[in-house]
């Protein structure tokens, strides 16, 4: 007998544990605190970002507590689930009391309750007792969907009082409101348990089957083929790229599903799986067009050619071989971005230093960068190139994502704006036409309440009065 007093007790404190509001209000400022804390902190970085930017102490530290993907950590989601359980539990223990007020075993109503109210109106008729009374109900049912009505004929003077209502169901909208809540933090809870955020690039005309994941690097498989079948750029006067789009297929078994045109902001969406236009680069150069410029007789010449192709360079200045499109290259200690490199055979051996190393056959390997198109006349050499216009090959960059809980937060979300709109915008009202009989005619008082928005039921209940003035 104690020990079931005892475990009653315990489950008499959980439970007023996890209903209180105190604990609503703690667990609220902590994901505000640990909300801002993720947003100062920039998330999913490289190891390397934040040893230099934190130092080790505080890498350790942060790394530690899951503060660099902070919205995945374990004790995020652990505040999520038990914000969570508190709303449930708040919402059943006042559930209780509000269910009975909206489905009551008998609707009935006290007329000393609206006899107490200040505000009243007050109106004068001619008519008698029973055609009043079969008005004002059909009127009061119209208008209110419901009305009863209760005599005093044995009260001096004798009345009647008509009583309707509407909105019982309209305290329900605050347990809308809380379901909407508990739906978009189950909808948080579940894309971070199994969703992703993932990068895949894919150069034109190439296929691919997995992607990357953002906070380790790790593959993931798409479930499906995506190949880039074109990537176009546009630009800006300055040089920005204005829209960048590329031509995607999806790929299910060899067989193409479909094809689709994605841009920023418009993905193409697939089997739980959305892929983002985020990024683009060149991802080689098939072939260049190059101005070669003599010293001795300041000619120059123009020369396309493909990757892998010789050329005689011009005035017997020996051979030119394109050998491959590089993403970078070192020159002394700085990286000049994508270019093309090529070897240079001639039959005069000279080397100063800038942009080569010559070997005894006077071989030469100079770099042509995009960026800078006349650096290599730096190098000083009898013949300069330069390039003129190049064939790019593009790679697209897409972020992958997958949200399973995303349909959870878009129903949270309606819900949300249908609660609130029933909590702040409509209300349980109720009217009371009380009608006492006089020597001529008869004296109607008509009373009114809600259970908010006491200022809008006030001039309701003067238009309704006004209404059956009219009558």
């Amino acid at each position: 007998m104690e020990k079931n007093n005892s475990d009653k007790k315990s489950e008499n404190i959980l439970w007023n544990t996890f209903k209180s509001v105190k604990l609503t209000v703690v667990v609220l400022l902590l994901l505000a605190v640990t909300s801002i804390i993720g947003t100062i902190i920039p998330q999913n970085g490289t190891e390397q970002f934040y040893l230099n930017r934190y130092g080790e102490v505080f890498f350790k530290l942060f790394n530690l507590l899951d503060i660099f993907d902070m919205y995945n950590a374990w004790w995020f989601i652990l505040l999520l689930v038990l914000l969570s359980v508190n709303i449930v539990i708040c919402s059943i223990d006042k559930l209780k009391t509000t269910w009975k007020i909206i489905f009551p075993d008998k609707i009935t109503f006290n007329i000393d309750r609206f006899r107490r109210l200040k505000d009243k109106i007050e109106l004068e008729s001619n008519s008698n007792l029973e055609a009043l009374e079969a008005k004002y109900l059909q009127f009061i049912e119209k208008n209110f969907g419901f009305a009863t009505v209760e005599k005093s004929e044995d009260q001096n003077p004798k009345g009647v009082a008509i009583f309707g209502e509407s909105g019982r169901w309209t305290r329900i909208g605050v347990y809308v409101v809380h379901l909407s809540v508990i739906l978009m933090l189950a909808g948080g809870v579940i894309g971070s348990l199994w969703g992703f955020k993932a990068f895949v690039a894919i150069p034109e005309g190439l296929t691919v089957s997995s992607a990357f994941l953002r906070d380790n690097n790790r593959p993931v498989e798409l479930g499906f083929d995506i190949r880039c079948n074109s990537f176009s750029v546009t630009f800006y006067d300055t040089g920005q790229p204005k829209e960048f789009k590329s031509n995607l297929t999806v790929l299910e078994d060899g067989k193409e599903a479909f094809t689709k045109d994605i841009i920023v902001n418009d993905p193409l969406r697939y089997r739980g799986l959305s892929l983002y236009q985020s990024s683009y680069g060149i991802d080689s150069a098939k072939s260049a067009t190059f101005k070669i410029t003599s010293k001795q007789s300041s000619m120059t010449y123009s020369k396309k050619m493909e990757i892998g192709d010789t050329i005689d360079i011009p005035e017997s200045g020996g051979k030119f071989t394109l050998s491959e499109f590089v993403h970078g290259y070192n020159f002394r200690g700085h990286n000049l971005g994508e270019g093309f490199v090529g070897r240079m055979y001639s039959s005069n051996k000279v080397d100063n230093g800038q942009n080569s190393e010559s070997d005894k056959n006077g071989e030469i390997e100079i770099y042509i960068p995009i960026k800078f198109p006349t650096f290599d006349k730096m190098r000083g050499g009898e013949f300069s190139f330069e390039i003129e216009d190049y064939e790019k090959q593009y790679y697209t960059g897409l972020q992958v994502t997958k949200d399973p809980g995303v349909w959870y937060v878009y129903v949270g979300f309606i819900l949300m704006i249908i609660g609130c709109w029933i909590t702040f915008f409509m209300s349980h009202q109720s009217i009371c036409v009380e009608i006492l009989e006089k020597n001529s005619g008869c004296k109607v008082i008509v009373y009114g309440t809600a259970n908010k928005n006491s200022q809008g039921m006030k001039l309701k209940v003067g238009k309704i009065a006004s209404m059956m003035d009219k009558l």
